[in-house]
């Protein structure tokens, strides 16, 4: 018994229909920003979907749900203070009227409901960037009100509002803790696509 690179591999595409990804439905989440552990780290796989990744989160995921929250935001492995993703979905945040997302950096999955995200965003004109997001500016926009809402992007997720994030103690609401109108306008966009409700101009649908 050994181990090594498969050199056969079967390729399934399953599809079926679904119902909302969290049991809060499109209602905001709550998460837990995660310092202890880590999910991927440079030179490794986090940008890939693999297994291993999830695994890496089963465990901080776990203990969250025990404490009553949805899911982990995880942090950069080397300095942990620098904003990566979700366990299940990429972030976002909105930044004094700018949508802000962690740039990818190999530890970061390039979700393509994220991609979807940036170029609705484009499409409307709406400002827009990719960059280093520290832990510590979130909660200081928080604060201030220099950050207004906060929502995750992922295939399952689609878009999910955030209404609190916990790190270290201490809980900071997301603006009034519901879901505001820029996670909202991207949902009922991308459903509209998804559905045929809406036209694509990106020919992001296929017809067969």
């Amino acid at each position: 018994m050994g181990l090594k690179v498969s050199s056969k591999y079967l390729f399934y595409i399953i599809l079926s229909p679904v119902g909302p990804y969290y049991p809060e439905g499109f209602n905001p989440v709550k998460i837990v920003v995660s310092d202890q552990y880590v999910r991927a780290t440079p030179g490794g796989v986090g940008e890939a979907k693999t297994a291993g990744n999830y695994a890496a989160c089963n465990l901080a995921e776990k203990q969250a749900q025990a404490q009553g929250f949805t899911q982990v935001l995880w942090l950069d492995a080397v300095e942990r203070k620098y904003i990566e993703e979700v366990g299940s979905m990429n972030i976002f945040f909105v930044i004094d009227d700018e949508i802000v997302t962690p740039q990818l950096n190999g530890t970061i999955l390039p979700g393509i409901t994220r991609k979807s995200v940036l170029e609705l965003a484009r499409h409307w004109d709406l400002k827009t960037s990719e960059r280093r997001i520290s832990i510590d500016e979130v909660l200081e926009g928080l604060e201030s009100g220099r950050v207004s809402e906060v929502f995750g992007a992922g295939t399952a997720a689609v878009i999910s509002p955030v209404g609190l994030l916990h790190y270290r103690g201490q809980s900071s609401q997301v603006g009034d803790g519901q879901t505001g109108p820029v996670a909202k306008r991207f949902f009922q966009h991308l459903t509209a696509i998804q559905y045929g409700r809406e036209n694509d101009p990106f020919g992001w649908v296929e017809t067969f």
